[in-house]
């Protein structure tokens, strides 16, 4: 059968993309944050999956005002990186595995979750930039991402979006949907958006380190508590668009342990750094034992 055997979180700033593709990654202010990177480069070179499910948030780009899924799933073959306003990025086009995509929709539409299946779509910085800092810079022609890529958006821009138990529901799902699958799969689960940041109003600019890591150790060592986490404190504490935090539970909810206490997880890699831009970027590789 597949099998999810690792999940990884991590911020998915535009501003992060830009640097990488206008090659200001060595510039003292952005070296730190893609310091924080080099051992997921080296470690995704060492554990290469077969097929990634990337849960990310739409900036307006696929979905608009006039089309809002709560969760949608990409089962299309390829996905084109989206023109958000100045041009698409340099990067790969993204590969899809239709077929494991197309299960998990049948799979977990059967356990009660409503999602939106989607044949066609371009993919915005919300799933490139996670690409980028996990792989490294890639020529958009000669190179390719080192596998299959699912997509899966999640609504966090516009009200009402999911709640976080929501989500963690929804990721125990994926996982029973990923192990119901009749192939040896080797499936990573990411996790994307956040930390702690708002773009708009009087708190524009906020970061809040303290709350930030402290959630995050919750999400890692009590996961149950962190999905418990009320809507109206990602808000207060996180800025309103902390709130893409919910996202990485969906991640979290699709690891083994889960389900399952005897099975442990290993925390490979953690990473806080601010700022990025006026975002808090927070990252994390978890694997089963």
């Amino acid at each position: 059968m597949a099998r999810i055997t690792a999940s990884v979180f991590t911020s998915h700033v535009p501003a992060i993309g830009a640097a990488m593709d206008l090659g200001k990654t060595h510039e003292a202010y952005w070296q730190p944050l893609f310091a924080g990177y080099e051992f997921s480069k080296q470690w995704m070179k060492d554990n290469k999956p077969d097929v990634i499910f990337l849960v990310y948030n739409d900036h307006a780009t696929a979905f608009s005002l006039d089309l809002i899924p709560t969760f949608a799933i990409g089962t299309a073959a390829e996905f084109t990186p989206a023109d958000e306003g100045w041009g698409p990025r340099p990067v790969p086009k993204v590969i899809g595995h239709p077929e494991l995509a197309s299960h998990i929709a049948q799979s977990v539409i059967q356990q009660d979750f409503d999602l939106t299946i989607v044949n066609k779509m371009d993919v915005d910085h919300g799933l490139t930039v996670p690409l980028s800092l996990m792989c490294g810079e890639l020529d958009p022609v000669k190179d390719a991402w080192p596998c299959p890529v699912i997509p899966f958006a999640v609504n966090v821009v516009q009200y009402p979006v999911p709640s976080g138990r929501r989500c963690f529901n929804l990721g125990q799902a994926i996982r029973k949907a990923v192990e119901s699958y009749d192939e040896n799969l080797n499936v990573h689960i990411w996790g994307t958006g956040g930390m702690s940041h708002q773009l708009q109003g009087a708190r524009a600019g906020l970061i809040n380190r303290e709350w930030d890591n402290a959630w995050l150790d919750q999400l890692i060592a009590h996961p149950e508590a962190a999905a418990d986490t009320p809507h109206m404190d990602y808000v207060r504490e996180a800025g309103s668009e902390g709130i893409e935090l919910v996202m990485w539970l969906i991640a979290r909810g699709a690891m083994a342990d889960i389900a399952d206490p005897a099975r442990k997880i290993s925390v490979k890699h953690r990473f806080y750094h601010v700022p990025a831009s006026n975002t808090a970027v927070g990252h994390a590789i978890l694997e089963h034992v």
